[in-house]
């Protein structure tokens, strides 16, 4: 399969540096939500994350761009086809956590749990798996989900907690944090059960380590084996990455699903447009609709 999707870490002082090599090649320059900058030369697009920082290299031209310009000018070392050495830890069997919808006013909270071993890590970078966070569009991520669910041997497991059931947790914890704690280790307890030779889960780190440790001990002797790994920057790993990809397509399908029942377009995140459209909803089918569509602890509830 040809390779034309690729990311990596990169040092803050290469940034720039990057940036010459790309202009001098003829590269045109743009604007890209979270990134220090963006730019495409034919068919070959390169950005640079603020979180990392990170470049993820897309196109047909994506592996010569790697090997001939990303690793020998910048990276300093052959990464690409040599992932087992810089990161062994990533293809060994264990599971990954990710959510979607946490910051959004609309929809649910979806939380998703991948396992991965060695061949299915590979298979999944092979494919172009990358954090969900990275991809705007719900076509692409609709068609990596269908990827990442037919890798052979691969086991997921996926919690979509409902506008009207989120409220009733969030008022039950009374912190998005714990909320959020709980729907991790029951994805992680889910896995384990049905991987029993698995003995590591890595999640990113949103919460003090002891606010998942605890929710996860919670969860009986069937995660008591497991090693639990937290760290920022979670979704560098595959594992991670195909999580946040199977929790985005669940909280993109609710989106859409609920946008065309009620008759109104409901935005991500939690600005102003968000709150003209919650005026409509209430317009359309009264404040009772509200507890139903979105996440009524959010500041913008209250102002409305």
């Amino acid at each position: 399969m040809a390779l034309n999707s690729y990311t990596a870490q990169i040092k803050d002082s290469d940034v720039e540096k990057l940036r010459r090599l790309l202009d001098e090649r003829g590269f045109e320059f743009g604007s890209k939500p979270y990134a220090r900058f963006s730019c495409k030369k034919g068919k070959l697009n390169v950005t640079v994350y603020e979180k990392g920082p990170k470049v993820l290299v897309q196109g047909k031209e994506t592996e010569d761009f790697v090997k001939f310009i990303l690793e020998p000018e910048i990276l300093g070392e052959a990464r690409l086809g040599n992932e087992e050495v810089f990161d062994p830890e990533m293809f060994q069997p264990h599971i990954g956590v990710d959510e979607s919808g946490k910051g959004d006013f609309f929809g649910p909270l979806v939380i998703a749990g991948v396992y991965v071993d060695g061949a299915i890590a590979r298979a999944l970078m092979d494919a172009g798996v990358m954090d969900s966070k990275r991809i705007s569009s719900a076509a692409r991520i609709r068609k990596l989900a269908g990827i990442v669910k037919k890798i052979p041997g691969l086991d997921y497991e996926v919690i979509r907690l409902k506008p009207e059931k989120y409220n009733e947790l969030y008022s039950k914890f009374g912190n998005v944090n714990r909320l959020l704690a709980w729907g991790h280790a029951r994805v992680i307890r889910e896995l384990a059960i049905r991987q029993p030779d698995c003995h590591r889960a890595l999640s990113d780190q949103f919460a003090r380590e002891d606010v998942l440790q605890r929710a996860l001990a919670q969860q009986g002797e069937a995660v008591s084996r497991l090693k639990l790994d937290q760290r920022t920057k979670g979704e560098s790993d595959v594992a991670v990455a195909a999580a946040s990809i199977l929790a985005r397509e669940s909280f993109v399908e609710w989106m859409e699903l609920a946008s065309e029942k009620g008759g109104v377009e409901l935005p991500l995140g939690a600005g102003a447009g968000v709150k003209e459209a919650a005026r409509e909803v209430i317009k359309q089918h009264g404040e009772g609709i509200l507890p139903k569509v979105a996440k009524v602890h959010f500041k913008t509830a209250g102002e409305l």
